[in-house]
């Protein structure tokens, strides 16, 4: 028996429950299809970020050419390490099938990276293909402008049918954004009988929400207009915090024996900003909230259970069963007595059951849409991204959420497939970033570039012919402190092997890396002579990176470390008052 378990115990067993709200519409007509011809040619867009221009009216395809369709499906804080295709130790003991599929269809992504490792600040990078102090959204708990120019506005604009269904987090709803059909999560979204916001207003519809998202989404596909293409965005919740599985999956790896990360019991020498962080598994979660454990045994009673909305509005059969499926597990670690490393290793299997449990219903949400998607016929035609808004920690450094620049919240998952245009089982190895995906929309659709762009499509990558100038660097910049979790507002790039971070405000100082050499980032060489002239290199890429993309935000790469001053007032304004709470 591993590490962090207890003895198995009886367990009550349970019927699988049902979490669908209501049934799908009937099938729709068929579409009729055309004959396909070739796309439009694809445009090179430039790296480089030129000044905003006003809103254009994207030129509609000619009527001859069929254009692709476009789904994208994206989850929250899905981390690249629990999905089976990137090969991970974690993913062959939790596998997930059905977005495997998109991987064997199409390409994975090996190295993918996000610009903003926060929830909204990416969801408004990826509509609007610019970094966050660029579209001005840089932290959670701010207003994004729907305004905005976003690509699936322009699509719709150019004759595409356009539909997004689940997790929104930019504003109150998408309201204003250029999008045909929506219903959204209320924020954040709760995952059983969440609040759903509609053009008409907002209603508590009961079931599970990742069943119910999947559910609008395929009931729009069945019963669109069969005669224009169509982008739709199918957003999960999920598995965001607090990570409540469906009940069919509660006790899905109950019993499992997850690896425990060998930097688990990290204590962070030579890196302050990570050790003064508030995201620990073992100190920081909430026991009740996030963990589900109880008071003593032979109780239902969380302890620490900040957000109690998350429990009371399931309905009291949900509850029940919910509860009883945790029961034998809780009442076993009340118990055992647990303490210290013993505890803060149960800790770690819980938290990895409950949160895998929660990637078990996406991915049979995936799998139902590629179902349809493949017998509807429409399968050559059509785009298929999953994607996640960033990585996450899944013990790694003893952390859970995302937000600093190390690998696991950096790196995102992305899958793409798209016949006859991607070929099955490939793999893109050159860096891409979120920033990417708005133009590569935009050319697959026929749309020409846009000048605000500051990424760069990714057809020629995932197609297989990436240019000779394709990006070697990847540039990223947090914001958000203070704010929730006390991660400290940083900026750097990554080149190849090497990455470099200045963290500002009340923790000010530089951290440097070889990937190579330490894979966990648990070494930082920045003081080191040996390494020198690497980190000068590094900072001078910075400054162009810095340029290119137009961010003057926090302090320059030159500036003194003895500067607080400067790097914490930028931090608060960045971040400011009102953050996202969770």
């Amino acid at each position: 028996m591993g590490a962090g378990r207890i003895p198995a115990v009886d367990r009550p067993q349970l019927g699988r429950a049902s979490e669908h709200a209501g049934q799908l519409h009937p099938d729709g007509v068929a579409a009729v299809f055309r004959f396909t011809v070739t796309i439009v040619a694809a445009l090179s867009l430039s790296a480089c970020a030129a000044a905003p221009s006003g809103h254009r009216v994207a030129e509609p395809a000619p009527p001859q050419e069929r254009r692709p369709n476009i789904i994208f499906i994206m989850s929250d804080d899905h981390a690249q390490a629990a999905i089976s295709a990137y090969g991970t130790e974690i993913g062959k003991l939790a596998p997930t099938p059905n977005i495997d599929r998109i991987a064997r269809n199409g390409a994975l992504f090996e190295n993918s990276y996000v610009t903003n490792s926060l929830c909204g600040p990416s969801r408004a990078t990826m509509l609007t293909g610019q970094f966050s102090h660029m579209h001005g959204f840089t932290k959670n708990g701010q207003k994004f402008d729907n305004a905005s120019w976003n690509w699936v506005r322009a699509l719709g604009q150019s004759g595409y049918q356009t539909a997004m269904f689940g997790k929104w987090h930019l504003n109150h709803s998408p309201e204003g954004a250029g999008i045909d059909d929506w219903k959204v999560l209320d924020d954040q979204g709760e995952y059983y009988n969440p609040d759903i916001i509609t053009p008409e207003g907002k209603t508590r519809v009961e079931g599970y929400a990742t069943d119910l998202v999947t559910d609008y989404s395929l009931d729009w596909l069945k019963n669109r207009d069969p005669d224009k293409p169509f982008a739709i965005l199918i957003h999960h919740k999920a598995p965001h915090r607090n990570f409540m599985p469906a009940i069919r999956h509660i006790q899905r790896y109950l019993g499992t024996e997850f690896p425990v990360p060998t930097n688990y019991f990290d204590h962070y020498d030579g890196r302050p900003a990570a050790a003064a962080q508030e995201m620990n598994i073992y100190r920081d979660m909430y026991e009740g909230h996030d963990l589900k454990m109880t008071t003593r045994v032979g109780t239902t009673e969380l302890r620490y259970n900040r957000w109690p909305g998350a429990f009371e509005r399931m309905t009291p059969e949900q509850r029940a069963k919910w509860d009883a499926l945790h029961q034998a597990d809780n009442d076993a670690m009340n118990a055992a007595g647990l303490e210290g490393r013993e505890m803060a290793l149960w800790k770690y299997q819980r938290y990895m059951d409950e949160y895998l449990g929660t990637v078990a219903a996406v991915d049979e949400g995936v799998g139902r849409v590629l179902d349809w998607l493949e017998a509807s016929g429409e399968a050559n035609n059509t785009i298929v991204v999953y994607t996640s808004d960033q990585g996450f920690y899944l013990g790694e450094h003893g952390w859970f959420d995302k937000r600093f620049m190390y690998e696991e919240s950096l790196r995102t998952p992305l899958l793409m497939q798209y016949p006859g245009h991607i070929a099955p089982g490939s793999h893109v190895r050159v860096p891409v970033e979120n920033v990417d995906y708005a133009p590569t929309f935009l050319d697959f659709a026929g749309l020409a570039p846009r000048d605000t762009i500051q990424g760069r499509s990714m057809r020629e990558v995932v197609e297989g012919r990436p240019p000779a100038d394709w990006r070697k660097d990847v540039y990223y910049h947090y914001y958000e402190y203070p704010g929730f979790h006390s991660v400290r507002a940083h900026y750097g790039v990554k080149s190849g092997r090497y990455k470099l971070m200045r963290f500002y405000g009340d923790i000010n100082g530089w951290e440097f890396y070889d990937l190579e050499s330490d894979r966990g980032e648990m070494h930082n060489r920045i003081d080191d002579p040996a390494v020198q002239p690497i980190v000068a290199d590094l900072k001078r890429k910075l400054i162009r990176l810095r340029e290119q993309y137009r961010d003057t935000d926090g302090p320059a790469v030159g500036d003194p470390l003895s500067d607080v001053a400067k790097g914490q007032r930028d931090a608060d304004v960045a971040a400011g008052l009102g953050h996202h709470a969770h």
